[in-house]
């Protein structure tokens, strides 16, 4: 695969990695040196129709929810060969599950990490998306900026829109058993809770260094989800804190209901942890150097570098030809290299100039999504503190009403005794007094609670209207947001068709520059004339990555070099 041009503008350059549905490789654009990330569906799923449906809205997802902790989407389409592909931004950092095989984290890194992931997935979810399948291996750790451990969450490649009609088969499991929810375990449908239960497990896995449930046989570790109470953190690394064992338990609930209702709970409490732990700096382990930063890709030379090696035919060929009489292919081919050196600049030119403008295209777009995704993620923060605040006074209500039954009771009683003194004549007046003081405080404690239930039913509607309100804004935003998307990924569309007919013809180009480059070297190799200039060509060709490859029937040691 590697050199293959995937839609006639990304050439495949180097094999990354490979996931749950694709095999990831470094690319570049063929005419614009621009590094990616392009993931093509697995061969073997090719036949997969709901699998692929799933990968298609891996970028619309992810696209739509455009946080800086989850991974940028330039590009989805189809080869002309039926494969799915998409493209990323191009990443260079650790994964998770890397920097957990050393052990435990310290508790102020683990937090730190577990916060940012908290927030890419409460806008996700803010805008009806869920991940379905998080783990270790899809959380990467950057450096970037200065800032050590900067999250991006990776292949939501089982994410699918909420409301969209379910593509999988009833019933079917998909995820990797060791962090995926009772709920999922069972087949059920995922849902935000669902990726809460997950960031449960890897927490449990950055405090104690294991997995929370373990099991080489997969069944019997879908049933440990399903029905296995968590073990305590502290039973495994007794110096973890009460305060992450609490959220780690109150995560790793079966009940989903008991579980954090939504991504901003959480994240509040992970930054009321972050605030209460020392501030020791993590990011560097004393007596230990930090690893130095990998190398960036390779630079490709791109078209100028033909109109160099043009020059140097036209100079070997006067030095071997002096009084210019090289045989007519041989002038026909320094022409023929000048001509496409010099179209092919032009066109490099023209792509540049469309690719500025989806570019900036795409930067609207970003702006647009991200600021409808911060106001969403402003009313959904609301609506979680509201929704709480119902759950609370809800919970008052069903206690006062609790409360006014056995006051009823006690009032009704008291008044029963009062009158069945008053009916026997009591002629101890104190004792009559008495008798119906306490039936008036109980009647009076009644009618109090009474108003405190009205009073708090109040106050819960109230809550609740509020919050009904504050969904109705954040799915008047959603659908905003959807319509948007739409009409940006068609103009999108165009756009990238002009582009990517231009880089084909480049390609035609490429191909043509290739075979005088070969003609022209076969024919002057032999010249002793031309020899230190033909080592500066070689040099020059050996130092640039980007060689115009020749056709498939040529071999000889010049293509090899």
């Amino acid at each position: 695969m590697l050199g293959r041009v995937i839609a006639g503008r990304y050439r495949l350059e180097a094999r990354a990695g490979e996931g749950g549905m694709g095999v990831v490789y470094r690319a570049r654009h063929v005419l614009i040196d621009r590094v990616v990330a392009l993931k093509l569906i697995r061969p073997d799923l090719r036949g997969e129709t709901h699998l692929r449906a799933w990968m298609l809205r891996e970028a619309r997802a992810a696209n739509r929810v455009d946080h800086a902790h989850i991974i940028d989407i330039h590009d989805i389409g189809e080869t002309e060969e039926g494969e799915l592909y998409l493209v990323m931004e191009y990443l260079v950092g650790t994964s998770l599950s890397s920097e957990l095989a050393r052990g435990p984290m310290l508790l102020s890194r683990g937090v730190d990490i577990l916060e940012q992931m908290c927030a890419a997935l409460a806008r996700a979810h803010d805008l009806g998306v869920v991940h379905r399948d998080l783990k270790s291996d899809n959380i990467l750790l950057l450096n970037r900026g200065g800032r050590k451990d900067f999250v991006k969450i990776l292949d939501f490649g089982l994410a699918h829109l909420a409301m969209d009609p379910r593509l999988a088969p009833k019933g079917a499991v998909f995820g990797t058993p060791e962090y995926m929810s009772p709920e999922q375990a069972r087949g059920e449908e995922a849902i935000p809770q669902s990726d809460l239960y997950s960031l449960g497990v890897l927490f449990f896995e950055m405090l104690t260094g294991q997995l929370p449930f373990r099991s080489d046989d997969r069944d019997t570790l879908l049933e440990m989800q399903r029905s296995s109470p968590a073990p305590k953190p502290r039973a495994i690394k007794s110096d973890v804190s009460p305060a992450s064992e609490a959220i780690v338990l109150k995560l790793l609930e079966k009940d989903r209901r008991k579980r954090y209702q939504d991504g901003h709970h959480l994240h509040e409490e992970l930054k009321a942890l972050q605030r209460s732990l020392p501030s020791t700096p993590w990011e560097v382990n004393p007596g230990e150097n930090a690893p130095p930063p990998p190398p960036p890709p390779p630079q490709s030379a791109g078209v100028i570098e033909w109109a160099s090696r043009a020059a140097l035919f036209a100079r070997m060929v006067s030095r071997a030809y002096p009084g210019s009489n090289a045989p007519g292919e041989v002038q026909n081919a320094v022409a023929q290299s000048w001509d496409l050196a010099s179209r092919a600049t032009k066109l490099e030119g023209e792509v540049a100039s469309h690719t500025r403008r989806l570019e900036a295209l795409e930067k609207r777009g970003r702006a647009l999504r991200a600021e409808i995704g911060r106001k969403v993620e402003e009313l959904a923060q609301e609506e979680s503190r509201a929704l709480r605040e119902v759950s609370q006074e809800q919970g008052e209500v069903n206690r006062l009403r609790e409360q006014i039954a056995t006051a009823d009771k006690a009032a009704q009683k008291a008044v029963a005794e009062a009158e069945t003194t008053q009916k026997q004549g009591a002629s101890n007046t104190a004792q009559l007094r008495e008798v119906f003081e306490r039936s008036g405080f109980a009647r009076a404690t009644l009618e109090a609670k009474r108003e405190q239930l009205i009073d708090r039913e109040k106050r819960a509607l109230a809550r609740d209207t509020q919050a009904r309100d504050l969904r109705k804004q954040i799915e008047e935003l959603r659908s905003q947001l959807a319509r948007y998307a739409e009409a940006l990924e068609e103009d999108l569309a165009q756009g990238r068709e002009k582009v990517a007919a231009r880089t084909r013809e480049g390609l035609n180009y490429e191909k043509a520059f290739s075979e005088v480059s070969l003609l022209l070297l076969n024919h002057l190799k032999s010249k002793s004339e031309a020899r230190d200039l033909m080592q500066d060509l070689l040099a020059n060709m050996h130092g640039s990555q980007h060689i115009p490859p020749a056709p498939p029937s040529s071999k000889t040691a010049i293509e090899n070099d």
